[in-house]
C-alpha cells in the first residue's frame, strides 16, 4: 500500500469506523460492551471461513501435508489494541475437504525477531532437503520490514509438519536492491530444472528469481504491466486446459479501480521457460469482477492419496479491500474482522475465439455440508416475485430465460417492506451485483455496483449464487465470470425476491441449498 505502512494498516481503527454501519437505533464509538448491546443479530459467516478473533487479511497458498491443506493467512492477536504490538503473525487452520476448517494456532510468530512482523509469502514442502533442515521439511518465505519501510524475504523452517516455525537467523535471504515495494515471495519448484523458482511483487513488476537451496536467490528477469494499480501476491502455476493443451498462468493482486477495471485477481496465460514469462496477451484478465476478492492464491488440488490433479487448481481469497478494511460491525458484534470467500475449483477453458480462460466454480466439498434443500421448480417472473424463502446464508441456483427482455435477477437479503436488498443478475450486456441498496463498506458510495460483460442475444443466463451473513459470490454461466461483493444487511432482511425488467422471464429449475459446517 503505497503512502502508509502495511503495519500501520492493522492497528485497530474499526471501533468507530463500524459504528456507522450498524442500523437505525445503534451507538456511536463506545465500550465494547455497549458494542455488543446495540449489534442487532452475528454477522459470522455461516459457511464462509472466518478468522476466530481480532483480524485477518492475505491467504497464504495452502499446501498438502499428511492428508490435509495446511491453509496460513495473516492474523493480527492486537487488532483491538494496536499499539507497539501492532502486525501481522501467520496463523494455521487445517482442512480435509476445504470447507471445514479446525484452528491450529499461530504458526509463525512475529515480533520474536528484531525485524518484527511477518508479512505474505509462501510455503513449500522440501522433499529433497535442498535447504538442509531435513527431507520433507516446510520452508517459509515471507516478506519483512524491519524498518516499517525496506522490505526485503526471510526465511522459516518447521520440522514439525507446518505446526511451528523457526527464524533462519535474522538476515534476509533475499536483501532488498534498493527499492521501495519488494514483497509477496511465491515460490514453486522446478523439477525440470532442478531448481526452486521465486516471483516477487516489485511495484508494477513481476521479478522471477532462481534458487537451488531456497537460502541464496539469483535475479533472472521480470514481467512488467503498468496501469493496474501496484502489483502484490504474484501467482505462477501450470494447468492443463480441457482441450488437453498446457499452460502457464501468471496472477498477481492488482487494483484496477482507477482504470475501471476490478481490483481483485488479474492474470495472464501464456508461457514459462523456467526464466522468463511470455503472455498471450498484453491486457489481463480478470478471475473477479467484484470487489472484494484481493490477496487470491491458488494452490493444487490433491486427492485424498495427495495424487495431484493437473486440470483443476483451487483458489481462495480476502473479502475485503484496503480502501475500507476497517469498516465492518464484525469486530464489534462478533469480535472479529476477515472473511474469506469460498474455495474455488478453477479450470482453464478456450473461447471460440481461441483463448484461454480460467472458469471458477464452489469447491465440491460444499454438497458434503448440505442441511437442507428447497426445490422451487420453474418460476415465470414478470416484474417483482417475492418468494415464500427467508434466510441469510444459502445457495441458489437457477437458469434463467426470456423471449425479449431488458434485464433479470434477483433481490437477496430483502427487507421486509422491499427498501434494503443486494440485486443481482443480468442488465442489457452486462451482469451485475449491486450493493448500493443495503449496507456497504464502501462509504464514499462510487464502488456499489460491479459489471462483466454479458451476451444478451443468448436470452439465457445460469447463475449460481452463494450468500452468506456479510457476503455474495455470483458465478455466471460456466463461471468465467464471478463477483465477490462484501456487504452488511441488517440480520432482519431475510427475503428473497425474483425480478424482471421490461418483459417476463422464466426461472428454471430453482434450488436453494443450506449448509451447516461444523
Amino acid at each position: 500500500m503505497p503512502g502508509i505502512s502495511r503495519r500501520s494498516l492493522f492497528v485497530a481503527s474499526a471501533v468507530g469506523a463500524a459504528g456507522a454501519l450498524l442500523p437505525t437505533g445503534s451507538r456511536p464509538a463506545a465500550a465494547a460492551s455497549e458494542a455488543a448491546a446495540a449489534c442487532p443479530g452475528s454477522y459470522r459467516a455461516a459457511y464462509h471461513f472466518t478468522v476466530p478473533d481480532q483480524w485477518m487479511n492475505d491467504p497464504q497458498r495452502p499446501v498438502w501435508i499428511d492428508g490435509e491443506y495446511h491453509y496460513y493467512y495473516l492474523y493480527n492477536p492486537d487488532y483491538s489494541t494496536g499499539g507497539t504490538t501492532a502486525g501481522t503473525a501467520w496463523r494455521l487452520a487445517t482442512s480435509t475437504d476445504l470447507v471445514s476448517f479446525t484452528d491450529r494456532g499461530i504458526a509463525v510468530p512475529k515480533n520474536t525477531t528484531p525485524n518484527g512482523d511477518v508479512w505474505s509469502g509462501s510455503a513449500v514442502i522440501d522433499t529433497g532437503n535442498t535447504a538442509g533442515f531435513g527431507a520433507g521439511a516446510v520452508i517459509v518465505l515471507a516478506t519483512m520490514a524491519p524498518d516499517e519501510v525496506t522490505q526485503a524475504q526471510y526465511l522459516y523452517y518447521s520440522t514439525d509438519g507446518g505446526r511451528t516455525f523457526t527464524p533462519h537467523g535474522t538476515d534476509p535471504v533475499l536483501p532488498n536492491p534498493g527499492v521501495r515495494d519488494f514483497r509477496d515471495p511465491k515460490v514453486i519448484r522446478d523439477e525440470e530444472r532442478g531448481r526452486w523458482v521465486m516471483t516477487l511483487a516489485e511495484n508494477d513488476k513481476v521479478g522471477f528469481y532462481h534458487s537451488a537451496d531456497l537460502k541464496s536467490w539469483t535475479y533472472v528477469g521480470g514481467f512488467i504491466k503498468g496501469g493496474i494499480g501496484v502489483l502484490e501476491c504474484p501467482d505462477l502455476f501450470r494447468i492443463r486446459a480441457e482441450d488437453g493443451t498446457w499452460k502457464w498462468v501468471l496472477g498477481v493482486s492488482a487494483n484496477g479501480k482507477g482504470s475501471g477495471l476490478p481490483s481483485t485477481y488479474a492474470y495472464w496465460t501464456g508461457a514459462f521457460d523456467g526464466t522468463s514469462f511470455t503472455a498471450d496477451a498484453s491486457d489481463p484478465q480478470w478471475l473477479d469482477h467484484g470487489w472484494d476478492w484481493y490477496a487470491a492464491v491458488t494452490f493444487d488440488k490433491r486427492d485424498e492419496n495427495g495424487t495431484l490433479d493437473p486440470a483443476i487448481r483451487y483458489a481462495i481469497g480476502w473479502m475485503n479491500h484496503w480502501d475500507y478494511a476497517n469498516t465492518t460491525p464484525t469486530i464489534e458484534c462478533d469480535g472479529f474482522n476477515g472473511t474469506d470467500s469460498i474455495v474455488r475449483e478453477v479450470t482453464l477453458k478456450r473461447a471460440a475465439d481461441g483463448t484461454y480462460y480460467l472458469a471458477s466454480q464452489p469447491v465440491a466439498g460444499l454438497d458434503g455440508h448440505v442441511s437442507r434443500r428447497v426445490d422451487l421448480g420453474d418460476l415465470e417472473v414478470d416484474g417483482t416475485l417475492l418468494l415464500d424463502y427467508t434466510g441469510t446464508a444459502y445457495e441458489l441456483t437457477t437458469e434463467i430465460t426470456w423471449d425479449q427482455l431488458t434485464g433479470a435477477g434477483l433481490q437477496l437479503r430483502r427487507s421486509s417492506d422491499g427498501g434494503r436488498h443486494i440485486d443481482a443478475g443480468i442488465y442489457g450486456n452486462y451482469a451485475f451485483v449491486n450493493r448500493g441498496y443495503t449496507v456497504s463498506p464502501d462509504t464514499s458510495g462510487r464502488w456499489q455496483e460491479s459489471r462483466s460483460p454479458f451476451d444478451p442475444s443468448a436470452r439465457t443466463v445460469r447463475l449460481r449464487i452463494l450468500i452468506d451473513r456479510t457476503s455474495v459470490e455470483m458465478f455466471v454461466d460456466d463461471g468465467r465470470y464471478v463477483h465477490s461483493t462484501e456487504a452488511f444487511p441488517d440480520p432482519a432482511d431475510t427475503g428473497l425476491a425474483l425480478f424482471t425488467i421490461d418483459g417476463t422471464a422464466v426461472f428454471r429449475n430453482t434450488v436453494i441449498r443450506e449448509f451447516t459446517v461444523g
